[in-house]
């Protein structure tokens, strides 16, 4: 399994930003679709977006036009730039690999999650 270490979380007030990174320990990273998921209490894990081994994102509704997903693979790192966050925002977020470059939005899809990174937007 790739060992996945997401960082970047933080409190922020609503209509603020915040970038996360998840750093991948496989140099096999750049085949691999990656995805993004967020767990607020009390609920289950959802879909946020995914971005697959070419470039090609994929966002969900309500965070489409806020939220941009992007990947460096040479320095083995996907990012999640959160912008205008609102308080609905407030999750733990999960980065996930799926190393047959498959992306999906499917959770039960990927092979590998990071641990989590806390984000919560105060209103």
């Amino acid at each position: 399994q790739v060992r996945l270490e997401e960082s970047g979380g933080g409190l922020v007030q609503a209509g603020g930003s915040l970038r996360l990174s998840c750093a991948a320990s496989e140099r096999t990273f750049s085949s691999y679709a990656m995805g993004w998921f967020r767990q607020a209490p009390g609920k289950g894990r959802e879909f946020v977006g995914y971005i697959t081994w070419s470039g090609r994102t994929y966002l969900e509704d309500s965070v489409k036009g806020r939220f941009t997903i992007s990947r460096d693979n040479a320095e083995k790192t996907v990012y999640l730039q959160m912008n205008n966050l609102k308080p609905e925002d407030t999750a733990i977020y999960y980065c996930a690999a799926q190393e047959d470059g498959i992306a999906s939005l499917q959770e039960g899809e990927y092979n590998s999650w990071g641990q989590g990174t806390q984000v919560t937007v105060s209103s």
